[in-house]
Order: structure tokens, then C-alpha cells, then sequence
């Protein structure tokens, strides 16, 4: 399947998204068409998503493994620097502060303090939240 623009497909079992993928191996690019299938409402792990890339894309588990590791260690550089991430129409990562607060031990009941942390948010783009319905 070619796509001209990223478009989102769906039928009562799997939502498709049709994304160009970066460059990897020396500047061979892809589009790749990934099916993400909901088995019972389970959550998809790696692996099954490499073999979801590799039969929507028809490259191999190893390339799409490569791809995608490419990817989250693009995204962890990015972000370790402060930089935010945006894929239009999928959503965008970003760094934010967590202020230090007050908690509470569930067992014991006892109050403990949090201290402030950096996280990593995920906003999701228009289209993502669109193609997944009520």
C-alpha cells in the first residue's frame, strides 16, 4: 500500500496508521503502515509491535527492530537535551518539571516527601485522538 499523507483506517478489530519512517541504512526510506491490533485489551509490547511494523511495512523484523530502536534513541537524545519532539498528527514528547510535594505511604499511612523530578509528558495530535473513537 502507498500512502500520499499520513491517514488513519479503521475497522471494528485494528487501527492503521500510515507514517513515512526517517531515514535508516543510508538513506533508504519507507513508509511503513502499522497495525495495531487490540488482542483483549492487552498491551502491545515490543516484539509485537516490531512484527506489527514488518507485516504492514514488508520489511524484516530485523530492519523494523532497527528502525524502531533508532527512533526511541532518537527520542531519548532529543529529550535529554530539552528538546521537544512533534510528529504531526501523532502527538509530541516533551520534558517538564515536577515540583517536590508531600505523599503518603499506603501501608504505614505515614507522610513521606516526593522530591522534585524531570518527566517525560506525551501530548497526542489531533489525529491520533480522532482515529480512536468513543
Amino acid at each position: 500500500m502507498v500512502f500520499n499523507k499520513t491517514r488513519d483506517f479503521i475497522n471494528k478489530n485494528s487501527i492503521f496508521y500510515a507514517t513515512p519512517l526517517a531515514h535508516f541504512e543510508k538513506s533508504v526510506s519507507h513508509l511503513s503502515c502499522i497495525c495495531l491490533t487490540h488482542q483483549n485489551q492487552n498491551t502491545m509490547n515490543k516484539a509485537e509491535l516490531i512484527d506489527a511494523m514488518a507485516q504492514g511495512s514488508g520489511l524484516s523484523k530485523a530492519d523494523c527492530k532497527k528502525a524502531l530502536d533508532a527512533f526511541t534513541s532518537a527520542v531519548h537524545g532529543a529529550l535529554k537535551k530539552g528538546d521537544r519532539v512533534s510528529l504531526v498528527g501523532f502527538g509530541s514528547f516533551s520534558v517538564t518539571k515536577r515540583s517536590a510535594r508531600t505523599g503518603r505511604n499506603p501501608q504505614t499511612g505515614k507522610e513521606i516527601k516526593i522530591p522534585a523530578k524531570k518527566v517525560v509528558r506525551f501530548k497526542a495530535g489531533a489525529e491520533l485522538s480522532s482515529g480512536l473513537g468513543k
